[in-house]
């Protein structure tokens, strides 16, 4: 928040083991709560058919976290400068942990619904909060790799996500997707009491502004629940996705002429005064929503087209962890002594080179084929994730990195709704353009092939419709290489960052 003041004292740091279990505190804390965005996502049918309701109505499990937890991650900033990191970090981990034992607990819809709101209510500040503290329990020298292993469990957390969604309800029940979190939050809990308590934050009381919490609710709600409910119901030719779309361009508008005039906003955007946060932010959101597009798309693309199940089709995106974690502390070391900027760039073109690889993919692809392009893309991930989020964190004065970190969890939040309903919605579209195209190509097999002329009418059309599905996701790879592209020259709108930047100062 801006006005809030500086810290005066510099909390003793930690070293070796208590430095490690504070910073896997929060890089856990924060992988939980990015793992139940999508962990729910292969578990609906399960959980519809447990609670007796339509798939369509189970939906609505994913959409009330979603919605809860994109409210909550902008607000973080005030209630850092309001109430203190470490304590909003706590008070929220606890929630979110209570919060999915109900969830797991629960033997109706509607039950189910409300706990997951809350569970998002209490989710969203974990996000800035542990990526807040991460800059300030290590020392400089450190930061850059602190930032990489949080960035980690952004990248890892909804690859993982589907996997443990899948084995859990196949092999166990629906309820265990949200009981797992309850040992990994004790864990977070007990040493974050320990360990960070320390690194408290100085508070400020302020005015709560009213009015521009609830146009940040509006707003952002209808634009939330307009991305999830989009392609159900047709989009634009439904009345309510039309409503929403009304209601959240007036409430963001609205809310945007408050927040500017107001004396002390709920949400400070004065952070997009600096043109280095706002390249960055600008640059990460509209990579990652080209890396969150693969993400939805292959795993569907697995399973439609090549008979994956949902657990194998996990497999085959998990590879991406593995070099991202191996890369990440090279990374961190890097950012230090070159031009972040050159860094970031190339993370980017990296992603986009390893977009444009799988554009070349056919229908008749083996596991290695799928999985290399997965490996081979987390050597980039590292320089990009750090690289903006350190240069994003280091254009701002130290009493407005809660606000920052919070918008920028935000907006790249925001970028993974806006490219799972965008990419699924065009990969339908390109899919039947493909099949229209394809359709008028073939010609009837001949009777000589065996087939009665049903039979070779459906041989046909299944393979028009393999191939149609296939064409669309090649679509979907090249306007994710786009993406790349348009992010890797936005991040040179940035100034050249100050080598004096010290991200262990700001809280």
């Amino acid at each position: 928040m801006s006005g809030a003041p500086a810290l005066a004292v510099k909390a003793p740091e930690l070293k070796g083991w208590q430095l490690l279990l504070a910073a896997l505190s929060l890089a856990l804390a924060n992988f939980v709560v990015v793992l139940d965005i999508t962990i729910a996502n292969v578990s609906v049918p399960h959980i519809a058919g447990s609670l007796a309701v339509s798939p369509s109505q189970g939906t609505w499990v994913i959409t009330s976290y979603a919605v809860a937890e994109a409210i909550c991650v902008p607000l973080s900033g005030w209630l850092a400068a309001r109430f203190g990191a470490v304590r909003v970090f706590l008070t929220a981990i606890i929630g979110f942990a209570l919060f999915s034992l109900l969830c797991g607990l629960s033997r109706s819809l509607e039950a189910l619904i409300v706990f997951r709101i809350f569970q998002g209510l209490s989710g969203g500040p974990i996000m800035p909060m542990s990526q807040t503290l991460m800059t300030r329990i290590f020392p400089p020298e450190k930061v850059g790799m602190a930032l990489g292993l949080w960035s980690m469990t952004v990248v890892v957390a909804p690859i993982l996500g589907p996997i443990f969604g899948g084995t859990i309800s196949d092999n166990l029940s629906w309820h265990w997707i949200f009981f797992i979190n309850l040992p990994v939050v004790a864990f977070c809990t007990v040493f974050a009491l320990r360990y960070l308590l320390r690194f408290e934050t100085p508070t400020v009381k302020r005015p709560i502004d009213y009015v521009g919490l609830v146009l940040l609710v509006i707003w952002v709600g209808a634009l939330q629940i307009l991305l999830d409910e989009g392609r159900n119901a047709d989009w634009f030719a439904s009345p309510f996705i039309c409503t929403l779309a009304v209601i959240a361009v007036i409430g963001f508008a609205a809310f945007l002429i408050w927040e500017l005039t107001e004396a002390n906003p709920v949400v400070d955007l004065s952070v997009f005064a600096s043109r280095g946060y706002s390249a960055a932010v600008a640059s990460q959101s509209i990579a990652y929503a080209g890396f969150f597009s693969a993400i939805v798309v292959i795993p569907l693309f697995l399973q439609t087209n090549l008979g994956y199940t949902a657990t194998y089709a996990g497999y085959a995106t998990a590879f991406v962890g593995v070099l991202a974690v191996v890369m990440s502390p090279v990374a961190a070391g890097m950012m230090a002594r070159f031009d972040v900027r050159r860094l970031i760039t190339f993370g980017i073109v990296w992603l986009g080179l390893m977009s444009l690889l799988r554009t070349g993919w056919v229908t008749q692809m083996d596991f290695f084929t799928i999985s290399l392009p997965q490996f081979l893309q987390g050597l980039g991930m590292p320089f990009f994730f750090i690289g903006t989020t350190s240069l994003a964190l280091g254009s701002v004065r130290p009493d407005q990195t809660a606000s920052a970190a919070g918008l920028q969890n935000f907006m790249r939040t925001l970028a993974g709704a806006f490219a799972t309903s965008l990419a699924t919605t065009l990969w339908e579209r390109e899919a039947k353009l493909a099949h229209e195209d394809l359709a008028g190509l073939v010609h009837p097999l001949p009777e000589s092939a065996g087939f009665s002329a049903d039979q070779g009418r459906l041989v046909l059309e299944r393979i028009v419709q393999t191939e149609s599905v296939t064409l669309a996701t090649n679509a979907i790879f090249w306007g994710c290489t786009g993406l790349f592209a348009l992010a890797a020259l936005l991040v040179w709108l940035a100034p050249r960052p100050r080598a004096d930047v010290d991200l262990s100062a700001t809280h």
